[in-house]
């Protein structure tokens, strides 16, 4: 018997090994910079050695395989990390909505297989996930991964923290692709990633390590992620983006491996189904005090007049009852844009649990007080901004589904710690705002959109429903 058991345990590892040889980071689709319900994206990463690389895929067994006509690369070869290339396919010709076969080829030998959802259109239903401050190796990091699977989203959606602390390409190789693109569904996490995209918008633990000479492994969204390029330029020590620090070697290598999209994809927009989404940079580097900006996220709203939904996602919270962060309220100066706009729902992460506001309207009293901080008390921390909310306490999500105002959820128990379980039945420690505070368990949030009607439910690492709701257009 022990024989047996060690043969079986040497073929295992004879495989493991083999798969290492083949790629670093197993393949993934994405919504790429273009997204449209006939294309995707689909990424791997593999040795920085010379080989042909191809990809085959076809929607239905009678289909013709067809072969991805264009696939391009970006080396990362930045100090720390064993280089590397990041592969880019394009998808083209998909059945929007369908599910659709792909294989990976090297050498003209298959080494990887797997099926995947195409976009689906504005007449077509469908369900995403969303949940934030992920990346943690926390064994509810990976309980909720299976959650998500077992939901059986088109997408999920990541309003900030991918991984913890650093946002380095050595965190995502230790705590996200081995949860998020497992070879299957158990204790460790699922095979989401090969299947469905993830869309994810900047936290401040994937942004705030700009020293290359400290980290120089760090922002690795910008390298690991194919999302919209359509976001505001931004220069370096502007509004918007903070001077990257370090040798102009480590600042030349991050760039080349990030290749077009640093900057840029701090901020962007895109449509899926009938919706459009903007997601938004809220770290607090940024100045959303500046017009420009500001402009941008009320230009892009403007453009989804004809979407169902408007949702918007980012990563700090400006409504919210926690002690922690509390303090960290910049992004309510947007909140007039976003009613203007008809924003349905706000996503937001940073703080570690559940809260779900009441639908709600806002008017800032001005600018707010900039908190600074750090050794040399330069450093934005946040900004106190006060006003007057309207609060909409008709609306039940039951008999009453027809919101007046925008609704804020903030969906950040995705694996971390958590804040302020001490909170949670206190309900005099809430903020007249807050509906719903769940924060003594992890959990993820639901959403299943069809048409005019839209379900929102939140749920524990066990598939326990913590919250539930309706939302219906008029």
């Amino acid at each position: 018997m022990k024989k047996i058991c060690y043969l079986f345990l040497l073929v295992i590892t004879c495989q493991c090994a083999v798969a290492q040889d083949v790629f670093v980071t197993m393949p993934y689709v994405q919504i790429g910079s273009m997204p449209s319900p006939e294309n995707m994206q689909l990424l791997w990463h593999a040795p920085d050695n010379d080989a042909t690389w191809s990809v085959e895929y076809k929607s239905n067994s009678k289909q013709e395989w067809l072969k991805a006509a264009r696939i391009t690369y970006n080396t990362v070869a930045v100090k720390g990390i064993t280089p590397h290339r990041v592969y880019h396919a394009s998808l083209t010709n998909l059945v929007a909505g369908s599910m659709f076969k792909y294989k990976v080829l090297k050498n003209g030998k298959e080494v990887f297989a797997a099926e995947a959802q195409a976009v689906k259109t504005k007449e077509q239903p469908y369900s995403f996930v969303v949940m934030g401050d992920i990346g943690a190796e926390t064994i509810d990091q990976k309980k909720l991964a299976q959650q998500a699977f077992q939901s059986k989203p088109d997408f999920v959606a990541i309003p900030g923290d991918i991984v913890y602390e650093k946002g380095l390409i050595a965190e995502y190789t230790k705590k996200f692709w081995p949860v998020y693109n497992a070879d299957k569904v158990d204790s460790t996490g699922a095979p989401l990633m090969r299947s469905v995209p993830f869309i994810a918008a900047v936290g401040n633990h994937d942004a705030d390590s700009r020293d290359m000479d400290k980290t120089p492994d760090a922002l690795a969204y910008y390298l690991f992620f194919d999302q919209p390029l359509n976001g505001p330029k931004g220069v370096e020590g502007g509004a918007i983006t903070p001077v990257l620090k370090g040798s102009e070697a480590n600042r030349k290598n991050f760039l080349a491996a990030a290749g077009e999209t640093y900057p840029v994809m701090s901020n962007y927009s895109f449509d899926y189904g009938n919706a459009h989404w903007t997601v938004i940079d809220a770290d607090t580097y940024v100045d959303w005090t500046d017009k420009q900006l500001v402009d941008w996220v009320a230009n892009d709203l403007a453009t989804a007049k004809n979407a169902t939904w408007r949702f918007v996602m980012f990563h700090h919270p400006g409504f919210n009852s926690s002690i922690d962060h509390y303090e960290q309220q910049q992004m309510r100066l947007l909140s007039p844009v976003f009613e203007k706009h008809k924003v349905d729902v706000v996503f937001n992460g940073h703080v570690h649990n559940y809260q779900r506001t009441y639908p709600m309207t806002f008017v800032p009293d001005g600018k707010g007080t900039l908190l600074v901080g750090g050794k040399d008390n330069t450093t934005p921390r946040g900004r106190v901004v006060n006003g007057a909310w309207k609060l909409d306490k008709k609306f039940d999500g039951k008999t009453n589904t027809v919101p007046h105002g925008v609704i804020y959820i903030i969906t950040g128990a995705g694996g971390q710690d958590l804040y302020n379980p001490e909170q949670e039945k206190d309900t005099d420690s809430w903020q007249r705002f807050t509906c719903n505070f769940i924060s003594t368990v992890h959990s993820l949030t639901v959403v299943k959109v069809a048409g005019n009607k839209m379900q929102i439910k939140q749920v524990d690492t066990n598939g326990k429903e913590l919250d539930a709701f309706a939302v219906t257009k008029p």
